[in-house]
Protein backbone atom coordinates (compact mmCIF):
# COMPACT_ATOMS: atom_id res chain seq x y z
CA UNK A 1 0.00 0.00 0.00
CA UNK A 2 1.41 3.37 -1.05
CA UNK A 3 2.07 5.84 1.73
CA UNK A 4 0.15 9.11 1.40
CA UNK A 5 1.90 11.95 3.31
CA UNK A 6 -1.15 14.16 3.09
CA UNK A 7 -3.20 11.64 5.06
CA UNK A 8 -0.75 11.86 7.93
CA UNK A 9 -1.67 15.44 8.78
CA UNK A 10 -5.28 15.44 7.65
CA UNK A 11 -7.63 16.56 10.41
CA UNK A 12 -10.18 14.18 11.83
CA UNK A 13 -13.52 15.42 10.54
CA UNK A 14 -15.43 12.22 11.16
CA UNK A 15 -18.40 11.92 13.42
CA UNK A 16 -16.26 9.92 15.83
CA UNK A 17 -13.88 12.88 16.24
CA UNK A 18 -16.72 15.30 16.88
CA UNK A 19 -18.23 12.88 19.36
CA UNK A 20 -14.97 12.70 21.31
CA UNK A 21 -14.76 16.50 21.37
CA UNK A 22 -18.28 16.95 22.73
CA UNK A 23 -17.77 14.10 25.19
CA UNK A 24 -14.72 15.89 26.56
CA UNK A 25 -16.69 19.13 26.89
CA UNK A 26 -19.49 17.29 28.68
CA UNK A 27 -16.94 15.70 30.98
CA UNK A 28 -15.52 19.12 31.89
CA UNK A 29 -19.00 20.51 32.51
CA UNK A 30 -20.00 17.58 34.75
CA UNK A 31 -16.83 17.97 36.78
CA UNK A 32 -17.23 21.72 37.11
CA UNK A 33 -19.43 21.35 40.18
CA UNK A 34 -16.97 18.90 41.71
CA UNK A 35 -14.08 21.30 41.42
CA UNK A 36 -13.19 23.70 44.20
CA UNK A 37 -12.42 26.42 41.63
CA UNK A 38 -16.13 27.12 41.17
CA UNK A 39 -16.70 27.57 44.89
CA UNK A 40 -13.56 29.65 45.31
CA UNK A 41 -14.82 31.92 42.52
CA UNK A 42 -18.22 32.25 44.19
CA UNK A 43 -16.54 33.01 47.49
CA UNK A 44 -14.47 35.72 45.79
CA UNK A 45 -17.63 37.35 44.39
CA UNK A 46 -19.36 37.21 47.78
CA UNK A 47 -16.29 38.69 49.46
CA UNK A 48 -16.17 41.51 46.91
CA UNK A 49 -19.85 42.37 47.39
CA UNK A 50 -19.42 42.17 51.16
CA UNK A 51 -16.47 44.57 51.05
CA UNK A 52 -18.45 46.91 48.81
CA UNK A 53 -21.35 46.91 51.28
CA UNK A 54 -18.98 47.45 54.20
CA UNK A 55 -17.35 50.48 52.57
CA UNK A 56 -20.51 52.13 51.25
CA UNK A 57 -23.31 50.98 53.54
CA UNK A 58 -21.75 50.40 56.95
CA UNK A 59 -18.58 52.45 57.36
CA UNK A 60 -19.54 55.10 54.76
CA UNK A 61 -15.96 56.25 54.38
CA UNK A 62 -15.50 59.72 52.83
CA UNK A 63 -14.10 58.39 49.57
CA UNK A 64 -17.03 55.99 49.16
CA UNK A 65 -19.90 57.92 50.70
CA UNK A 66 -21.36 58.98 47.34
CA UNK A 67 -21.32 55.48 45.88
CA UNK A 68 -24.53 53.41 46.08
CA UNK A 69 -24.41 50.31 48.25
CA UNK A 70 -25.36 46.86 46.92
CA UNK A 71 -28.78 46.94 48.61
CA UNK A 72 -29.76 50.16 46.81
CA UNK A 73 -28.53 48.80 43.49
CA UNK A 74 -30.34 45.47 43.92
CA UNK A 75 -33.53 47.23 44.99
CA UNK A 76 -33.48 49.43 41.89
CA UNK A 77 -32.60 46.50 39.63
CA UNK A 78 -35.41 44.23 40.83
CA UNK A 79 -38.14 46.83 41.36
CA UNK A 80 -41.26 46.80 39.21
CA UNK A 81 -41.44 50.56 39.64
CA UNK A 82 -37.76 51.65 39.69
CA UNK A 83 -36.98 55.15 40.92
CA UNK A 84 -34.67 55.87 37.98
CA UNK A 85 -36.51 53.79 35.38
CA UNK A 86 -33.93 51.02 34.95
CA UNK A 87 -34.65 47.50 36.17
CA UNK A 88 -35.20 43.98 34.87
CA UNK A 89 -38.83 44.96 34.25
CA UNK A 90 -38.01 48.01 32.13
CA UNK A 91 -38.01 47.41 28.33
CA UNK A 92 -35.57 50.30 27.90
CA UNK A 93 -32.93 48.37 29.84
CA UNK A 94 -32.99 45.51 27.32
CA UNK A 95 -32.97 47.97 24.44
CA UNK A 96 -29.64 49.34 25.68
CA UNK A 97 -28.26 45.79 25.91
CA UNK A 98 -29.40 44.88 22.41
CA UNK A 99 -27.85 47.98 20.87
CA UNK A 100 -24.49 47.35 22.55
CA UNK A 101 -24.51 43.63 21.72
CA UNK A 102 -25.32 44.28 18.07
CA UNK A 103 -22.50 46.83 17.80
CA UNK A 104 -20.07 44.42 19.45
CA UNK A 105 -21.05 41.61 17.09
CA UNK A 106 -20.45 43.81 14.04
CA UNK A 107 -17.12 45.16 15.31
CA UNK A 108 -15.87 41.77 16.50
CA UNK A 109 -16.88 40.06 13.25
CA UNK A 110 -14.97 42.63 11.19
CA UNK A 111 -11.93 42.45 13.49
CA UNK A 112 -11.85 38.65 13.21
CA UNK A 113 -12.48 38.63 9.46
CA UNK A 114 -9.57 40.99 8.83
CA UNK A 115 -7.27 40.45 11.80
CA UNK A 116 -6.88 36.67 11.68
CA UNK A 117 -5.84 36.39 7.99
CA UNK A 118 -3.48 39.36 8.27
CA UNK A 119 -1.88 37.91 11.41
CA UNK A 120 -1.50 34.50 9.74
CA UNK A 121 0.20 35.96 6.68
CA UNK A 122 2.43 38.19 8.81
CA UNK A 123 3.67 35.16 10.69
CA UNK A 124 3.97 32.96 7.61
CA UNK A 125 5.59 35.39 5.18
CA UNK A 126 8.47 37.43 6.55
CA UNK A 127 8.38 39.90 3.67
CA UNK A 128 4.74 40.71 4.37
CA UNK A 129 5.53 41.17 8.07
CA UNK A 130 8.45 43.49 7.26
CA UNK A 131 6.07 45.75 5.35
CA UNK A 132 3.14 45.72 7.76
CA UNK A 133 4.57 45.31 11.26
CA UNK A 134 6.09 48.83 11.57
CA UNK A 135 2.76 50.37 10.57
CA UNK A 136 0.93 48.18 13.05
CA UNK A 137 3.27 49.05 15.90
CA UNK A 138 2.98 52.77 15.11
CA UNK A 139 -0.84 52.77 15.08
CA UNK A 140 -1.47 50.32 17.93
CA UNK A 141 -0.40 52.58 20.86
CA UNK A 142 -2.72 55.39 19.78
CA UNK A 143 -5.61 55.54 22.29
CA UNK A 144 -9.05 54.78 20.92
CA UNK A 145 -10.40 58.15 22.05
CA UNK A 146 -7.78 59.87 19.89
CA UNK A 147 -9.44 58.29 16.86
CA UNK A 148 -12.84 59.83 17.63
CA UNK A 149 -12.48 62.99 15.46
CA UNK A 150 -11.13 61.00 12.51
CA UNK A 151 -13.82 58.34 12.94
CA UNK A 152 -16.52 60.98 12.74
CA UNK A 153 -14.89 62.51 9.65
CA UNK A 154 -14.36 59.18 7.88
CA UNK A 155 -17.66 57.54 8.79
CA UNK A 156 -20.58 59.98 8.67
CA UNK A 157 -23.61 59.07 10.74
CA UNK A 158 -24.11 57.87 14.28
CA UNK A 159 -23.49 54.11 14.15
CA UNK A 160 -20.45 53.75 11.90
CA UNK A 161 -18.01 55.71 14.12
CA UNK A 162 -19.03 53.67 17.18
CA UNK A 163 -18.51 50.37 15.38
CA UNK A 164 -15.21 51.56 13.91
CA UNK A 165 -13.83 52.49 17.34
CA UNK A 166 -14.88 49.15 18.82
CA UNK A 167 -13.39 47.35 15.82
CA UNK A 168 -10.06 49.16 16.04
CA UNK A 169 -8.89 47.91 19.44
CA UNK A 170 -10.10 44.37 18.79
CA UNK A 171 -8.39 44.36 15.39
CA UNK A 172 -4.92 45.07 16.80
CA UNK A 173 -5.28 42.49 19.59
CA UNK A 174 -6.40 39.82 17.12
CA UNK A 175 -3.53 40.46 14.71
CA UNK A 176 -0.81 40.39 17.36
CA UNK A 177 -1.99 37.17 19.01
CA UNK A 178 -2.42 35.44 15.66
CA UNK A 179 1.08 36.54 14.65
CA UNK A 180 2.47 35.22 17.94
CA UNK A 181 0.66 31.92 17.37
CA UNK A 182 2.29 31.37 13.98
CA UNK A 183 5.73 32.35 15.25
CA UNK A 184 5.39 29.92 18.17
CA UNK A 185 5.07 26.87 15.87
CA UNK A 186 8.17 24.70 16.01
CA UNK A 187 10.22 24.93 12.82
CA UNK A 188 10.50 21.13 12.75
CA UNK A 189 6.84 20.88 11.72
CA UNK A 190 7.51 22.98 8.62
CA UNK A 191 10.62 20.95 7.74
CA UNK A 192 8.74 17.67 8.21
CA UNK A 193 5.88 18.85 6.01
CA UNK A 194 8.25 19.95 3.25
CA UNK A 195 10.18 16.67 3.45
CA UNK A 196 6.92 14.78 3.02
CA UNK A 197 6.20 16.72 -0.14
CA UNK A 198 3.55 19.12 1.14
CA UNK A 199 2.88 22.15 -0.99
CA UNK A 200 2.78 25.67 0.52
CA UNK A 201 -1.01 25.74 0.63
CA UNK A 202 -1.03 22.38 2.43
CA UNK A 203 1.46 23.72 4.98
CA UNK A 204 -0.67 26.80 5.51
CA UNK A 205 -3.91 24.92 6.10
CA UNK A 206 -2.51 21.86 7.92
CA UNK A 207 0.38 23.33 9.92
CA UNK A 208 0.05 27.10 10.23
CA UNK A 209 -3.66 27.41 11.01
CA UNK A 210 -3.98 24.44 13.43
CA UNK A 211 -0.73 25.42 15.18
CA UNK A 212 -1.87 29.01 15.67
CA UNK A 213 -5.45 28.22 16.76
CA UNK A 214 -4.78 28.34 20.55
CA UNK A 215 -3.25 31.80 20.22
CA UNK A 216 -5.97 32.92 17.82
CA UNK A 217 -8.73 32.13 20.29
CA UNK A 218 -6.78 33.74 23.10
CA UNK A 219 -6.53 36.83 20.93
CA UNK A 220 -10.25 36.68 20.20
CA UNK A 221 -11.02 36.67 23.90
CA UNK A 222 -8.73 39.63 24.48
CA UNK A 223 -10.19 41.34 21.43
CA UNK A 224 -13.70 40.88 22.79
CA UNK A 225 -12.70 42.53 26.06
CA UNK A 226 -11.05 45.56 24.48
CA UNK A 227 -13.94 45.85 22.02
CA UNK A 228 -16.30 46.33 24.97
CA UNK A 229 -13.94 48.91 26.44
CA UNK A 230 -13.80 50.87 23.19
CA UNK A 231 -17.52 50.54 22.57
CA UNK A 232 -18.43 52.02 25.94
CA UNK A 233 -16.12 54.99 25.35
CA UNK A 234 -17.61 55.54 21.89
CA UNK A 235 -21.19 55.28 23.14
CA UNK A 236 -20.48 57.85 25.81
CA UNK A 237 -19.44 60.33 23.12
CA UNK A 238 -21.84 59.75 20.26
CA UNK A 239 -24.34 57.08 21.21
CA UNK A 240 -28.06 57.37 21.69
CA UNK A 241 -28.63 53.88 23.02
CA UNK A 242 -26.29 51.34 24.57
CA UNK A 243 -24.77 50.50 27.93
CA UNK A 244 -22.00 53.08 27.55
CA UNK A 245 -24.57 55.78 26.83
CA UNK A 246 -26.58 54.58 29.84
CA UNK A 247 -23.53 54.97 32.11
CA UNK A 248 -22.81 58.50 30.96
CA UNK A 249 -26.44 59.60 30.94
CA UNK A 250 -26.92 58.21 34.47
CA UNK A 251 -23.85 60.09 35.68
CA UNK A 252 -25.15 63.37 34.23
CA UNK A 253 -28.56 62.79 35.81
CA UNK A 254 -27.01 61.71 39.15
CA UNK A 255 -28.57 58.23 38.93
CA UNK A 256 -25.70 56.39 40.56
CA UNK A 257 -27.39 52.98 41.06
CA UNK A 258 -28.05 52.82 37.31
CA UNK A 259 -24.32 53.28 36.66
CA UNK A 260 -23.58 50.18 38.71
CA UNK A 261 -26.38 48.25 36.98
CA UNK A 262 -24.96 49.11 33.56
CA UNK A 263 -21.42 48.22 34.61
CA UNK A 264 -22.46 44.84 36.01
CA UNK A 265 -24.45 44.17 32.85
CA UNK A 266 -21.37 44.89 30.76
CA UNK A 267 -19.30 42.52 32.86
CA UNK A 268 -21.82 39.67 32.67
CA UNK A 269 -22.40 40.15 28.93
CA UNK A 270 -18.68 40.30 28.21
CA UNK A 271 -18.12 37.16 30.28
CA UNK A 272 -20.81 35.29 28.31
CA UNK A 273 -19.23 36.33 25.01
CA UNK A 274 -15.80 35.17 26.20
CA UNK A 275 -17.31 31.89 27.39
CA UNK A 276 -18.87 31.37 23.97
CA UNK A 277 -15.51 31.99 22.29
CA UNK A 278 -13.84 29.45 24.60
CA UNK A 279 -16.53 26.86 23.82
CA UNK A 280 -16.08 27.33 20.07
CA UNK A 281 -12.32 27.13 20.50
CA UNK A 282 -12.57 23.89 22.48
CA UNK A 283 -14.83 22.41 19.82
CA UNK A 284 -12.36 23.31 17.06
CA UNK A 285 -9.28 22.25 19.04
CA UNK A 286 -10.40 18.82 20.20
CA UNK A 287 -6.82 17.64 20.70
CA UNK A 288 -6.21 20.24 23.41
CA UNK A 289 -9.47 19.33 25.15
CA UNK A 290 -8.48 15.66 25.17
CA UNK A 291 -5.06 16.50 26.62
CA UNK A 292 -6.65 18.61 29.37
CA UNK A 293 -9.02 15.82 30.37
Amino acid sequence: MEYDPASESAPDISGRGRSRGFSALRYKFENLFKSRDLYLGLFGIIAFVGTWHLLTGVLTLPRFEKLPNPVAVLTEFTSRHPVFGTSIYAPQYYLHILWSVWRIIEAFFLATLLGVPIGLFMGWKKVFKDYTFPILEMLRPIPVLAWVPLAILMWPGREAPIIFLAFLASFFATILNTLLGVESIDESYFRAARCLGSRPRHIFFRVVIPGALPFIFTGLQIGMGVAWFSLVAAEMLSGEYGLGYLVWDSYVLIQYPVIIIAMVTMGVTGFLFSLLIRMVGNALMRWTVREAT
